[in-house]
């Protein structure tokens, strides 16, 4: 070995040991900006954890712990660190399928909050609804469960069984639900009386705006006066499929505006020279995020009817920053304002005309009073 490599060879042990001994590690402190500095102590604290902890642990998982930490340390429960695992997960889902029971959770007001079953899957069968809090996943409790291990503990193998404690109401009841594999199909329409359509969206993933052109046009062909667009309990999903959607009736001018931290604004607008033809937007408490965008401009510009009751209130918006092939953090990093710059977010939208669903649903009352709307304006 040459004279030159040895010295370099320990001139970068003195400063290995330089910089992982307290001494060394204050007087950086003091020398260094803020950022360096604090950079620095999660690599101390990685150290003296690997180095002295009592079991040997491997640097991976305390790597992905200090992520996850730091995440949660925002206390928003739409940004959160997603292993290889849930990061798969969350991929599939929004490409259109996904293995768990069919329920969209969040958190609202510290706690598990069911914002809206997916219909036809087990969860919306079994009578779950949105508004239900979830206190127990298989007898644990969720009180200081994060969201994104909730849901990797409510996923699981199709035909595997989950037992989710809810309490509606300040009543408990206890749901057996058999996961299967849940196939999203956000899109479903038909033709009404009076040349009325309706049309129903799930929730928005990378079909939803295509297939909502799709449906639109084959109402239209079938002489379509008037609209009922059913986001009822649609939990969300992405901005650009709902600015697709709401780029269907909303006319010419802005959809919805993006707006950063540093106060940067990106806004999405429709193209559509003039609206066609009445619409009712049946919206409740299930109705969030890109559904939320949806309705918001609707009710801005005049061109659609609010009917129901008011919103769940999530107008945030999230992006994906993966950090290598299998993990990735979501991350709140823009809230997002209605045409008139309304922030929604945490209030939710009033609609304008309130509706309210009876427990015994044997009559769709909210439906109802769309049609009556929609008949006196045709």
């Amino acid at each position: 070995m040459s004279r030159r490599k040895i010295i370099f060879g320990a001139v970068v042990l003195v400063l290995v040991t330089f910089l992982t001994t307290s001494a060394g590690f204050l007087y950086l402190m003091n020398a260094w900006s803020a950022d360096v500095v604090n950079t620095l102590k999660v690599l101390r604290a990685l150290q003296v954890v690997k180095s002295r902890y009592v079991d040997e642990v491997p640097v991976e998982t305390l790597v992905a712990g200090s992520i996850k930490g730091m995440v949660k340390s925002l206390n928003d429960p739409h940004s959160i660190y997603m292993d290889a695992k849930m990061y798969k997960e969350f991929m599939i889902e929004t490409e259109g399928s996904f293995g768990g029971v069919g329920i969209v959770i969040g958190t609202k007001d510290k706690m598990l909050t069911v914002i809206a079953p997916i219909e036809g899957t087990p969860g919306e069968k079994s009578g779950i609804k949105s508004g239900d809090q979830i206190i127990k996943i298989d007898g644990q409790d969720t009180k200081d469960l994060a969201l994104d291990e909730a849901v990797s503990k409510i996923r699981g193998p199709e035909g595997s069984q989950v037992v989710l404690t809810i309490m509606r109401e300040q009543e408990v009841q206890d749901y057996t639900l058999t996961r299967s594999n849940i196939q999203i199909k956000t899109v479903a329409g038909k033709m009404l009386d009076n040349n009325i359509g309706y049309i129903r969206i799930s929730m928005f993933n990378e079909n939803t705006g295509n297939d909502f052109v799709r449906k639109l046009q084959e109402l239209e062909k079938q002489g379509l006066k008037a609209m009922v667009l059913d986001l009822r309990d649609n939990p969300g999903g992405l901005l650009d499929e709902s600015v697709k959607v709401a780029s269907q009736f909303v006319p010419k001018g802005p959809v919805v505006s993006v707006v950063t931290r540093d106060g940067q604004r990106e806004t999405h607008s429709s193209k559509l020279e003039a609206a066609k033809y009445p619409i009712a937007i049946l919206v409740n408490g299930g109705s969030a995020s890109a559904s939320e965008i949806v309705a918001g401009a609707a009710q801005d510009t005049g061109v659609g009817t609010l009917i129901g009751t008011k919103t769940y209130g999530k107008g945030s918006v999230q992006t994906i920053v993966r950090l290598d092939e299998g993990s990735a953090i979501k991350l709140t990093i823009a809230k997002y304002l209605t045409p008139n710059d309304r922030s929604i977010n945490g209030v939710g939208i009033e609609p304008d005309i309130v509706v309210q669903l009876p427990e015994s649903r044997d009559k769709d009352v909210q439906l109802d009073k769309a049609l009556e709307v929609l008949k006196s304006k045709m």
